[in-house]
Protein backbone atom coordinates (compact mmCIF):
# COMPACT_ATOMS: atom_id res chain seq x y z
CA UNK A 1 0.00 0.00 0.00
CA UNK A 2 2.78 2.28 0.79
CA UNK A 3 4.43 1.76 -2.38
CA UNK A 4 1.07 2.33 -4.32
CA UNK A 5 0.66 5.84 -2.81
CA UNK A 6 4.22 6.28 -3.47
CA UNK A 7 3.72 5.35 -7.01
CA UNK A 8 0.85 8.04 -7.45
CA UNK A 9 2.58 10.74 -5.49
CA UNK A 10 5.21 10.49 -7.91
CA UNK A 11 3.03 10.53 -10.90
CA UNK A 12 0.40 13.50 -9.34
CA UNK A 13 3.89 15.09 -9.00
CA UNK A 14 5.14 14.62 -12.27
CA UNK A 15 1.95 15.14 -13.59
CA UNK A 16 1.74 18.80 -12.30
CA UNK A 17 5.70 19.97 -13.14
CA UNK A 18 4.62 19.13 -17.00
CA UNK A 19 1.53 21.38 -16.41
CA UNK A 20 3.59 24.07 -14.81
CA UNK A 21 6.28 23.79 -17.84
CA UNK A 22 3.73 24.05 -20.43
CA UNK A 23 1.79 26.94 -18.78
CA UNK A 24 5.32 29.33 -17.99
CA UNK A 25 6.57 28.41 -21.46
CA UNK A 26 6.66 31.67 -23.93
CA UNK A 27 8.61 33.27 -26.58
CA UNK A 28 12.09 34.22 -25.48
CA UNK A 29 12.11 32.74 -22.05
CA UNK A 30 15.72 31.75 -21.23
CA UNK A 31 15.43 28.25 -20.14
CA UNK A 32 15.87 26.01 -23.00
CA UNK A 33 14.15 22.43 -23.14
CA UNK A 34 17.44 20.47 -22.30
CA UNK A 35 16.55 21.93 -18.50
CA UNK A 36 12.97 19.73 -18.38
CA UNK A 37 15.09 16.59 -19.04
CA UNK A 38 16.50 16.34 -15.62
CA UNK A 39 13.10 15.59 -13.75
CA UNK A 40 12.52 12.60 -16.27
CA UNK A 41 16.61 11.56 -16.55
CA UNK A 42 18.53 8.73 -14.20
CA UNK A 43 21.68 10.84 -15.55
CA UNK A 44 24.99 11.01 -13.30
CA UNK A 45 25.08 14.79 -13.62
CA UNK A 46 22.97 17.91 -14.00
CA UNK A 47 25.48 20.49 -15.22
CA UNK A 48 23.95 23.81 -15.11
CA UNK A 49 24.73 26.35 -18.07
CA UNK A 50 24.17 30.12 -18.17
CA UNK A 51 25.01 31.68 -21.63
CA UNK A 52 25.30 35.64 -21.78
CA UNK A 53 23.99 36.50 -24.81
CA UNK A 54 23.29 34.54 -28.26
CA UNK A 55 26.05 35.49 -30.65
CA UNK A 56 28.57 32.97 -32.80
CA UNK A 57 31.15 32.74 -30.39
CA UNK A 58 29.72 31.71 -27.46
CA UNK A 59 27.13 29.32 -28.94
CA UNK A 60 30.06 27.60 -30.15
CA UNK A 61 31.98 27.55 -26.91
CA UNK A 62 28.51 25.84 -25.29
CA UNK A 63 28.49 23.57 -28.38
CA UNK A 64 31.73 22.48 -27.93
CA UNK A 65 31.47 22.49 -24.13
CA UNK A 66 28.18 20.00 -24.35
CA UNK A 67 29.41 18.01 -27.27
CA UNK A 68 32.66 16.86 -25.39
CA UNK A 69 30.70 16.14 -22.20
CA UNK A 70 27.98 13.69 -24.29
CA UNK A 71 31.04 12.03 -26.03
CA UNK A 72 32.47 10.98 -22.60
CA UNK A 73 29.31 10.67 -20.55
CA UNK A 74 26.30 10.14 -23.08
CA UNK A 75 23.63 9.86 -21.32
CA UNK A 76 24.66 10.01 -17.82
CA UNK A 77 24.73 13.69 -18.12
CA UNK A 78 22.02 16.28 -18.88
CA UNK A 79 22.57 20.14 -19.15
CA UNK A 80 20.04 22.75 -17.43
CA UNK A 81 20.96 25.38 -20.54
CA UNK A 82 19.54 29.06 -19.89
CA UNK A 83 20.37 32.26 -21.91
CA UNK A 84 20.58 35.81 -20.16
CA UNK A 85 19.88 37.42 -23.10
CA UNK A 86 22.55 40.12 -22.31
CA UNK A 87 20.95 41.09 -19.12
CA UNK A 88 23.83 40.93 -16.02
CA UNK A 89 20.85 40.88 -13.88
CA UNK A 90 19.12 37.75 -15.38
CA UNK A 91 22.51 36.08 -14.97
CA UNK A 92 21.76 36.41 -11.20
CA UNK A 93 18.62 34.97 -11.24
CA UNK A 94 19.89 31.86 -13.65
CA UNK A 95 22.54 30.90 -11.72
CA UNK A 96 20.74 31.43 -8.23
CA UNK A 97 18.73 28.45 -9.45
CA UNK A 98 20.94 26.65 -10.39
CA UNK A 99 22.48 26.60 -6.62
CA UNK A 100 19.17 25.84 -5.21
CA UNK A 101 18.48 22.56 -7.21
CA UNK A 102 22.52 22.05 -5.69
CA UNK A 103 23.52 21.38 -9.92
CA UNK A 104 27.06 19.61 -10.08
CA UNK A 105 28.93 21.96 -12.12
CA UNK A 106 27.58 25.87 -13.71
CA UNK A 107 29.31 26.39 -16.45
CA UNK A 108 29.71 30.11 -16.72
CA UNK A 109 29.51 31.29 -20.62
CA UNK A 110 31.02 34.91 -20.73
CA UNK A 111 32.48 36.85 -17.68
CA UNK A 112 28.96 38.34 -16.39
CA UNK A 113 27.58 34.84 -15.75
CA UNK A 114 31.26 34.18 -14.02
CA UNK A 115 31.08 36.74 -11.88
CA UNK A 116 27.65 35.75 -10.86
CA UNK A 117 28.18 32.26 -10.65
CA UNK A 118 30.83 33.16 -8.06
CA UNK A 119 28.57 35.39 -6.01
CA UNK A 120 26.33 32.83 -5.74
CA UNK A 121 28.13 29.50 -4.55
CA UNK A 122 31.50 28.88 -2.83
CA UNK A 123 30.31 25.16 -3.15
CA UNK A 124 29.49 24.23 -6.61
CA UNK A 125 32.18 23.80 -8.93
CA UNK A 126 32.06 26.36 -11.49
CA UNK A 127 34.13 26.50 -15.24
CA UNK A 128 34.06 29.45 -16.76
CA UNK A 129 34.43 29.95 -20.81
CA UNK A 130 34.79 32.81 -23.11
CA UNK A 131 36.19 35.25 -20.23
CA UNK A 132 38.85 37.24 -21.12
CA UNK A 133 41.22 37.86 -18.26
CA UNK A 134 39.96 35.96 -14.77
CA UNK A 135 42.24 38.07 -12.23
CA UNK A 136 40.27 41.07 -13.64
CA UNK A 137 36.50 39.41 -13.43
CA UNK A 138 37.15 38.00 -10.48
CA UNK A 139 38.91 40.74 -8.77
CA UNK A 140 42.00 38.57 -8.05
CA UNK A 141 45.13 40.15 -7.08
CA UNK A 142 48.42 38.68 -7.85
CA UNK A 143 47.56 36.59 -10.37
CA UNK A 144 48.90 33.35 -9.95
CA UNK A 145 47.25 31.19 -12.53
CA UNK A 146 44.76 29.50 -10.53
CA UNK A 147 41.51 31.48 -8.39
CA UNK A 148 42.08 29.10 -5.22
CA UNK A 149 38.30 28.89 -4.90
CA UNK A 150 35.77 26.52 -6.86
CA UNK A 151 36.24 28.61 -10.10
CA UNK A 152 38.68 27.73 -13.21
CA UNK A 153 38.05 27.96 -16.79
CA UNK A 154 39.25 28.79 -20.19
CA UNK A 155 40.31 32.13 -21.36
CA UNK A 156 39.70 33.46 -24.82
CA UNK A 157 42.60 36.17 -24.92
CA UNK A 158 44.34 36.00 -27.77
CA UNK A 159 47.49 37.80 -27.27
CA UNK A 160 46.73 41.46 -26.98
CA UNK A 161 50.69 42.41 -27.99
CA UNK A 162 49.97 40.25 -31.75
CA UNK A 163 46.90 41.99 -32.10
CA UNK A 164 48.37 45.49 -31.98
CA UNK A 165 51.35 43.99 -34.27
CA UNK A 166 48.03 43.24 -36.82
CA UNK A 167 46.97 46.21 -36.82
CA UNK A 168 50.78 47.69 -37.48
CA UNK A 169 51.42 45.28 -40.29
CA UNK A 170 48.02 45.91 -42.40
CA UNK A 171 48.01 50.20 -41.19
CA UNK A 172 51.58 51.23 -41.24
CA UNK A 173 50.99 54.68 -42.14
CA UNK A 174 47.84 55.11 -39.76
CA UNK A 175 48.18 57.89 -36.68
CA UNK A 176 44.98 57.60 -34.76
CA UNK A 177 43.10 54.25 -34.10
CA UNK A 178 39.88 54.24 -31.69
CA UNK A 179 39.23 52.09 -29.04
CA UNK A 180 35.82 50.78 -29.08
CA UNK A 181 34.24 49.24 -26.05
CA UNK A 182 31.40 48.64 -23.53
CA UNK A 183 32.25 49.64 -19.96
CA UNK A 184 29.54 47.39 -18.17
CA UNK A 185 31.89 44.62 -19.21
CA UNK A 186 35.35 44.25 -17.43
CA UNK A 187 36.79 41.92 -19.92
CA UNK A 188 36.97 44.70 -22.84
CA UNK A 189 38.55 47.42 -20.17
CA UNK A 190 41.07 44.94 -19.29
CA UNK A 191 41.61 44.27 -23.44
CA UNK A 192 41.45 48.36 -24.30
CA UNK A 193 43.97 49.15 -21.41
CA UNK A 194 46.42 46.28 -22.46
CA UNK A 195 46.22 47.65 -26.08
CA UNK A 196 46.52 50.96 -26.01
CA UNK A 197 49.58 50.61 -24.26
CA UNK A 198 50.89 48.26 -27.25
CA UNK A 199 49.87 50.12 -29.65
CA UNK A 200 51.24 53.69 -28.20
CA UNK A 201 54.49 51.72 -28.36
CA UNK A 202 54.37 51.65 -31.97
CA UNK A 203 53.85 55.40 -32.14
CA UNK A 204 49.84 55.48 -32.43
CA UNK A 205 47.85 58.08 -31.10
CA UNK A 206 44.98 55.87 -29.58
CA UNK A 207 41.55 56.93 -27.52
CA UNK A 208 39.01 54.79 -26.11
CA UNK A 209 35.09 55.27 -27.06
CA UNK A 210 33.08 53.70 -24.98
CA UNK A 211 29.46 52.40 -25.06
CA UNK A 212 27.08 51.59 -21.67
CA UNK A 213 24.91 49.17 -24.12
CA UNK A 214 23.53 48.67 -27.25
CA UNK A 215 21.50 52.01 -27.55
CA UNK A 216 23.82 54.73 -27.20
CA UNK A 217 26.23 52.05 -29.37
CA UNK A 218 25.54 54.46 -32.98
CA UNK A 219 26.32 57.54 -31.27
CA UNK A 220 29.68 56.63 -29.78
CA UNK A 221 30.68 54.41 -33.49
CA UNK A 222 30.07 57.73 -35.27
CA UNK A 223 32.03 59.74 -33.24
CA UNK A 224 35.05 57.04 -33.13
CA UNK A 225 34.92 57.05 -37.14
CA UNK A 226 34.85 60.77 -37.38
CA UNK A 227 38.23 61.03 -35.32
CA UNK A 228 40.01 58.19 -36.57
CA UNK A 229 42.19 56.13 -39.28
CA UNK A 230 41.82 52.82 -37.96
CA UNK A 231 39.64 51.22 -35.30
CA UNK A 232 40.25 48.09 -32.74
CA UNK A 233 36.83 46.20 -30.95
CA UNK A 234 38.32 43.49 -28.30
CA UNK A 235 36.17 40.37 -27.32
CA UNK A 236 33.06 42.37 -26.51
CA UNK A 237 29.60 40.76 -26.10
CA UNK A 238 27.51 43.92 -26.41
CA UNK A 239 29.40 44.91 -30.22
CA UNK A 240 29.18 41.03 -30.99
CA UNK A 241 25.65 41.61 -30.95
CA UNK A 242 25.65 44.90 -32.62
CA UNK A 243 28.45 44.29 -35.41
CA UNK A 244 25.62 45.50 -38.07
CA UNK A 245 24.84 48.92 -36.46
CA UNK A 246 29.33 49.01 -36.18
CA UNK A 247 29.51 48.15 -40.14
CA UNK A 248 26.44 50.36 -41.45
CA UNK A 249 28.47 53.30 -39.61
CA UNK A 250 32.47 52.31 -40.02
CA UNK A 251 31.95 50.93 -43.55
CA UNK A 252 29.88 53.80 -44.85
CA UNK A 253 32.82 56.06 -43.52
CA UNK A 254 35.58 53.76 -45.30
CA UNK A 255 37.59 53.01 -41.79
CA UNK A 256 38.53 49.78 -41.04
CA UNK A 257 38.39 47.40 -38.12
CA UNK A 258 40.55 45.43 -36.24
CA UNK A 259 38.71 43.13 -34.35
CA UNK A 260 39.51 40.79 -31.18
CA UNK A 261 37.37 37.37 -32.36
CA UNK A 262 35.89 36.06 -35.65
CA UNK A 263 32.46 36.64 -34.71
CA UNK A 264 32.97 40.35 -34.81
CA UNK A 265 34.77 40.29 -37.72
CA UNK A 266 32.60 39.20 -39.76
CA UNK A 267 30.01 41.72 -38.82
CA UNK A 268 32.20 44.85 -39.21
CA UNK A 269 35.91 43.68 -39.62
CA UNK A 270 38.89 43.41 -42.16
CA UNK A 271 40.80 40.84 -39.85
CA UNK A 272 41.56 39.33 -36.63
CA UNK A 273 44.25 37.23 -34.47
CA UNK A 274 41.23 34.28 -33.84
CA UNK A 275 40.66 31.22 -31.40
CA UNK A 276 37.98 28.41 -32.28
CA UNK A 277 35.43 28.70 -29.58
CA UNK A 278 33.98 26.15 -30.04
CA UNK A 279 37.54 24.58 -29.57
CA UNK A 280 37.40 26.61 -26.51
CA UNK A 281 34.27 25.20 -25.10
CA UNK A 282 35.59 21.51 -25.90
CA UNK A 283 38.56 22.35 -24.08
CA UNK A 284 36.54 23.31 -21.18
CA UNK A 285 34.59 20.15 -20.90
CA UNK A 286 37.39 18.12 -20.57
CA UNK A 287 37.92 20.15 -17.57
CA UNK A 288 34.36 19.47 -16.11
CA UNK A 289 35.04 15.92 -16.75
CA UNK A 290 38.01 16.14 -14.66
CA UNK A 291 35.80 17.66 -12.62
CA UNK A 292 32.80 15.39 -12.25
CA UNK A 293 34.34 11.90 -13.05
CA UNK A 294 37.60 12.33 -11.65
CA UNK A 295 37.11 14.48 -8.59
CA UNK A 296 39.87 17.25 -10.19
CA UNK A 297 39.72 20.25 -7.57
CA UNK A 298 38.87 23.94 -9.57
CA UNK A 299 40.78 26.03 -6.95
CA UNK A 300 44.24 23.88 -8.10
CA UNK A 301 43.39 23.84 -11.90
CA UNK A 302 45.15 26.62 -13.62
CA UNK A 303 43.24 28.56 -15.77
CA UNK A 304 43.39 27.17 -20.05
CA UNK A 305 44.00 29.38 -23.16
CA UNK A 306 43.26 28.54 -26.31
CA UNK A 307 45.65 26.08 -28.07
CA UNK A 308 46.33 28.08 -31.23
CA UNK A 309 45.95 31.57 -32.77
CA UNK A 310 45.16 32.35 -36.38
CA UNK A 311 45.12 35.43 -38.78
CA UNK A 312 42.24 36.06 -40.48
CA UNK A 313 40.61 38.22 -43.17
CA UNK A 314 36.93 39.27 -43.55
CA UNK A 315 37.11 39.17 -47.59
CA UNK A 316 34.09 41.24 -48.30
CA UNK A 317 35.34 43.77 -45.83
CA UNK A 318 38.61 44.19 -47.57
CA UNK A 319 37.31 44.11 -50.98
CA UNK A 320 35.02 46.85 -50.09
CA UNK A 321 37.71 49.04 -48.62
CA UNK A 322 40.41 47.89 -51.14
CA UNK A 323 42.49 46.37 -48.55
CA UNK A 324 45.22 43.64 -49.73
CA UNK A 325 46.29 41.16 -46.40
CA UNK A 326 49.57 39.03 -46.55
CA UNK A 327 49.00 35.80 -47.58
CA UNK A 328 49.23 34.26 -44.41
CA UNK A 329 45.76 35.65 -43.26
CA UNK A 330 43.11 32.93 -43.83
CA UNK A 331 39.95 33.76 -45.48
CA UNK A 332 36.69 33.05 -42.73
CA UNK A 333 34.40 31.40 -43.95
CA UNK A 334 31.62 34.17 -44.44
CA UNK A 335 28.69 31.27 -45.36
CA UNK A 336 28.51 29.85 -41.69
Amino acid sequence: MKKMKKFLSLSVAAVLALSMTACGSKAGDTQNADATEKSSSNAKYTVGICQLVQHEALDAATKGFKDYLTEKLGDDVVFDEQNAQGDSATCATIVNSFVSKNEDLILANATAPLQSAAAATTDIPILGTSVTDYATALDISGWSGTTGRNISGTSDLAPLSEQAAMLNELFPDAKNVGLLYCSAEANSQYQIDVIKEELEKLNYTCTAYSFVDSNDIASVVQSAVNDNDVLYVPTDNTAASNTEVINNIAGEAGIPIIAGEAGICKGCGVATLSISYYDLGYQTGKMAYEILVNGADPSTMEVEFAPAVTKQYNPDICEKLGITVPDDYEALDMSE
